[in-house]
């Protein structure tokens, strides 16, 4: 295997909505800011890679415009994927592991804002012959999967409570409005439900927002970088988009995808010390803590994405926090997770390391 790094991170805040902002004019500066962190021009970048969603924003190769961010002229290396932009990342890790250059820059954009009504849009990702024609309320799943877990004694509505609780005092970043949310257990529990078990703090707010991550091989990224992280596993798992056909109380994708990355990297996820994980709700982190069979390590210490969701962003953003942490030595070892479709549908595990 190619030593591969994360040698920079950038992100824009999440705003709840940025409906007078230009795709490219939310990238732009998070995509300078990366580079400049790197330390290098845009024409020293070999390929680039993105994440972004056509639905949200009502039209077919969105993507383009944000290629005025980033520069197609000369003639770039450029690939997309209509999902978040943390598989976008695994292909450029890919990428870069076949020989095909030294540096590669992968960004995420999203604007859930966009879209008028979220309900119309997200059952797309379900079964088109039973599930989607039903048009289920965009937490509905999510509130069947989290009662399951009630059901099972695995999990109670207190401890999602302290998970939120513990989230949004630890969020750096995002939502500023929720940052203030600071309720007491009692008050968190007496909210009414939004999808039952979930209250309105049980979801991660949909919002607007940008991420950028920079990649480079071997000596390039120690020259580079004091400190890379290491991206030494990764690998992505998915399940049957047909919820009733799944065990709602596992992820076996998460634990699939765990397993085979602790393979390549030599090091399993009950040795890191900091963990991201792509919780879009409350609930799903004691499940992924229990897949992924965590043990120590420090999870979600940016808020995570109970504190601000920018959609096809998010996934990206775990990886660029645990990188973050390791670049500027709090941490040594990292776990990063992401997902995409409904329920814990498609779940990706990166492994990272500083020397």
């Amino acid at each position: 295997m190619r030593d591969v790094a994360v040698i920079a991170f950038a992100q824009s805040p999440c705003q709840p909505a940025n409906r007078h902002d230009d795709m490219a004019e939310i990238l732009l500066p998070v995509i300078q800011e990366a580079l400049s962190q790197a330390g290098v021009e845009r024409d020293r970048v070999d390929f680039y890679a993105s994440g972004s969603h056509d639905f949200f924003e009502g039209r077919t190769f969105s993507y383009i415009e944000s290629l005025d961010a980033v520069g197609a002229w000369p003639p770039i290396s450029e690939s997309h994927v209509e999902m978040d932009a943390a598989w976008a990342f695994a292909e450029a890790w890919t990428w870069l592991q076949l020989g095909e250059g030294d540096i590669s820059l992968v960004y995420g954009v999203g604007r859930g804002s966009l879209a008028t009504d979220l309900d119309q849009v997200l059952p797309t990702q379900l079964d088109p012959y039973l599930l989607t024609p039903l048009r289920p309320h965009r937490d509905a799943l999510a509130g069947l999967q989290a009662a399951a877990l009630l059901d099972a004694g695995l999990l109670t509505e207190r401890a999602m409570a302290e998970t939120v609780q513990r989230c949004l005092g630890d969020a750096t970043t995002n939502s500023a409005a929720l940052k203030a949310a600071h309720h007491t257990l009692d008050e968190l529990l007496s909210a009414p439900y939004v999808a039952r078990p979930l209250r309105t703090h049980d979801v991660g707010p949909t919002g607007d927002g940008a991420a950028a991550v920079v990649l480079a091989a071997g000596n390039i990224a120690r020259e580079l970088s004091e400190r890379p992280a290491w991206v030494r596993g990764l690998d992505h798992r998915i399940e049957t988009h047909y919820p009733g056909m799944r065990t709602l109380t596992e992820s076996v994708s998460t634990r699939t995808a765990a397993h085979r990355a602790a393979e390549l990297a030599g090091f399993a996820a009950m040795d890191v010390d900091v963990a991201e994980l792509h919780t879009e709700y409350s609930y799903q982190e004691s499940l992924l803590t229990t897949a992924l069979n965590l043990k120590d390590a420090d999870i979600n210490p940016s808020g995570g994405p109970l504190a601000g969701r920018p959609m096809t962003a998010t996934g990206l953003i775990r990886i660029g926090e645990v990188a973050q942490r390791i670049l500027d030595g709090r941490g040594d070892r990292g776990l990063a997770h992401a997902t995409n479709g409904p329920i814990l549908q498609h779940n990706l595990v990166c492994l990272m390391e500083g020397e």
